[in-house]
């Protein structure tokens, strides 16, 4: 394996699971390091895919541990130690009732961020005293000073309950682990609902009906199906809408030229060229092996290290685009053919440079026609912030479209996957007809 590249505090993630053996969270990890998260995640779900770490989900938390060579002999699980589960006055009121437990979709929120959390519980103080305002952080506190989360204290607590024989040795230690994620959770929620969080429309007829408020803006979004799905059709008729309303767009193609592109916006009536001119509305061809080339140069000049001084794309000159479409992620993997450490590279990159300028970026990845996987290596669904699914369903000798909204982190959605049709005018969604029976053929 190669050398892991070492953070700007000096340690590698694989230092810090090895000395922390009780496991530690994505969040406990991007506190530790210093890392961003989509750093964290490319790394970590490239040692897992080498089988050195495990991954246990613990309630909402997911836990990563090294393992060490007895584990890996065990992979059974056989001589693992049964965990007891928690009582409900053993957490804090912000984990959701066991009865109705709902999946975590917010980003990990990094802890110097969370707002204050509520008045404690009469049996047992859990949280550290942080701060002295009656009113909300949010209110009376910018970011950078909201009350950071007090592990020393949370230590001295679960001591304290471990001591008078209120939790036993393995519940105190799930409960040290999970009370950094609570806090955090509960931050983030309350951001979510006070922040005036921005949230964008695609335009698409039905499909937005999908949404409660809209995708967030300045997410990821996977565009996942197979061939004649539709996926660049739902791309382009969502930069046109929103070209139309004076926002930049940038359609990023690594198969068809400009002229082709502009051709097939032209077929559904669209009008390409009045966008163009105004500077809304920028189309761009880019050889994925000229990508391939020079990933591979600076690895080569940095020695392999993973992390490289290189902007994935090179935007136009005074263009900083609102919205961006990667047309698509198969054709840059193709390029990346035997060089899958590179390609992950290069995607962990191009997914930190669209946050980086806040763009809200729609990339599109080849699947099966009724995938099960949505993209090319895996890692791309893990970093992105959501994942469209397009089907081209075979019903005898017809083709029905349909589309869901299988993943939206921290925003709610309808779940349900729902008729689709590609008309004159474009995408079109069906959201009250829902597409029931056997979902398969090819």
């Amino acid at each position: 394996m190669k050398k892991e590249a070492k953070d700007k505090h000096n340690i590698t993630i694989t230092d810090l699971l090895k000395s922390h053996k009780e496991g530690l969270t994505i969040s406990e990890i991007m506190q530790k390091t210093g890392l961003a998260r989509h750093t964290v995640l490319a790394r970590l779900h490239k040692m897992v895919g080498e089988g050195n770490v495990g991954v246990r989900q613990i309630n909402m938390a997911k836990l990563h541990k090294w393992k060490g060579e007895e584990e890996i002999k065990q992979e059974d699980g056989k001589n693992q130690p049964k965990l007891v589960e928690l009582k409900e006055e053993h957490i804090t009121k912000v984990a959701p009732k066991p009865a109705a437990p709902k999946p975590l979709t917010s980003k990990p929120i990094a802890p110097a961020t969370i707002s204050k959390p509520e008045p404690k519980s009469s049996k047992q103080e859990l949280i550290s005293k942080t701060g002295t305002s009656s009113k909300p952080a949010e209110e009376t506190k910018p970011a950078s000073s909201r009350p950071k989360i007090d592990m020393a204290q949370i230590k001295r607590d679960i001591m304290q309950e471990m001591a008078s024989g209120k939790l036993k040795r393995h519940e105190g230690q799930l409960k040290q682990q999970r009370e950094p994620i609570l806090q955090t959770l509960k931050g983030a929620k309350e951001r979510l609902r006070g922040s005036g969080k921005e949230f964008i429309m695609t335009g698409i007829e039905g499909f937005d009906q999908l949404l409660i408020k809209g995708i967030p803006k300045g997410y990821a979004m996977l565009l996942a199906g197979g061939a004649g799905s539709g996926k660049t059709i739902f791309a382009m008729q969502t930069l046109i809408h929103h070209a139309n309303q004076g926002k930049k767009c940038f359609f990023m193609s690594f198969e068809e030229s400009e002229e082709h592109l502009t051709n097939h916006m032209k077929d559904f009536g669209w009008n390409p060229d009045e966008m163009i001119k105004k500077g809304n509305l920028m189309l761009k061809r880019f050889n994925p092996f000229d990508i391939t080339r020079s990933v591979e140069a600076m690895l080569a000049k940095q020695k392999g290290e993973l992390l490289i001084d290189l902007d994935p794309i090179i935007l136009p000159e005074n263009f900083k685009p609102d919205l961006i479409v990667v047309d698509s992620l198969t054709a840059i993997a193709s390029a990346f053919t035997g060089k899958e450490e590179s390609y992950r590279i290069y995607i962990e990159q191009l997914f930190r440079f669209f946050e980086k300028i806040g763009a809200t970026s729609f990339l599109i990845t080849e699947t099966k026609q009724i995938p099960e996987v949505f993209s090319t290596t895996g890692v791309e669904e893990f970093l992105a912030d959501g994942v469209i699914v397009l089907y081209s369903i075979k019903r005898g000798n017809v083709r029905e479209n349909a589309i869901e909204i299988l993943k939206l982190r921290g925003a709610k959605h309808q779940k349900k996957i729902v008729a689709m049709q590609i008309t004159d005018d474009g995408v079109v969604i069906y959201p009250e007809q829902e597409v029931f029976g056997e979902i398969g053929g090819i």
